[in-house]
């Protein structure tokens, strides 16, 4: 894999493609054990009216070397309009 902005795009794809939730984005990458990848991606999980009161959730995935997903796990859930402690 030949970087971050490359890892990035393909943890948010193999998750998108595994939990079928609306990607928001993804909100950090950085190198894991053995050359692979850790990257957390936010996605969609629950939509409500109005936005701010939508459920996003965080999910962090592992990537090897090879870019091929390793696992993933949702470490965070939120609303949209909630801040950061």
């Amino acid at each position: 894999m030949r970087g971050a902005g490359e890892a990035g795009r393909r943890a948010a794809e193999e998750l998108t493609e595994l939990i079928r939730h609306r990607l928001e984005g993804v909100s950090a990458v950085c190198r894991g054990e053995d050359d692979g990848w850790v990257v957390d991606v936010d996605v969609l999980e629950l939509a409500r009216i109005p936005d701010t009161t939508s459920l996003l959730a965080t999910y962090r995935v592992e990537l090897d070397a090879a870019g091929e997903l390793v696992q993933y796990r949702r470490v965070a859930r939120f609303r949209r309009g909630a801040q950061d402690q």
